[in-house]
């Protein structure tokens, strides 16, 4: 476990795998750190005309944590919690349904799917390295590698992060690039993932 007081950031002078995998643990971390410590209010606002929240965008990236990790590494299914869901009727159905979720449940959605995750990746990588390949296939059949699925999940945090930096400072004024340091999540065990 690291104890330095700001474990997210990525080593000046790492390894491939410790620049990748460090630069989307910046970003789960700036992420969590953002959407950290609101309540059904907090996590409900949104900003002009947008119906993006910071809650639809915990549980959108817990999703993208599962469906990633899961069907796209490995082609196993997507953890059971999201058995009872309703993409059938609405295909942002994680976005506009976390609004009846009590903040408990999006960050626990939130903060286990980012542990599943982690625990996916860590094996592939032993397994294969960045570049083992993975389930997921282009039209072509030619199966990506483990570099390009953690790649397209840091373009997937770039952008979400970016929303919830105008999200939250419209809610408290928080803002900032990166979570101070020392900081540990005040909502649900978030901080239990942050380690590795």
């Amino acid at each position: 476990m690291d104890t330095t007081p700001t474990p997210w950031e990525p080593p000046l002078a790492g390894t491939e795998v410790q620049a990748v995998l460090g630069a989307l643990d910046r970003l789960r971390a700036t992420f969590r750190w953002k959407a950290d410590g609101l309540d059904e209010h907090g996590l409900r606002a949104t900003v002009g005309a947008s119906s993006l929240t910071l809650g639809g965008l915990l549980k959108h990236l817990a999703v993208a944590e599962d469906h990633n990790f899961a069907v796209k590494l490995s082609g196993a299914p997507m953890d059971p919690v999201w058995d009872d869901n309703g993409w059938d009727g609405d295909v942002d159905w994680e976005l506009t349904s976390a609004a009846d979720d009590p903040p408990e449940r999006l960050y626990d959605l939130y903060d286990r799917a980012v542990a599943r995750a982690r625990d996916r990746t860590d094996a592939a990588v032993a397994a294969g390295g960045l570049d083992g390949t993975v389930a997921v296939s282009g039209p072509d059949g030619q199966h990506a590698n483990l570099r390009r699925l953690l790649l397209d999940m840091v373009e997937e945090y770039g952008r979400h992060t970016g929303h919830a930096d105008l999200l939250r400072e419209a809610v408290d004024g928080r803002t900032g690039e990166d979570p101070p340091p020392g900081w540990h999540p005040v909502s649900g065990d978030g901080w239990r993932w942050a380690q590795r």
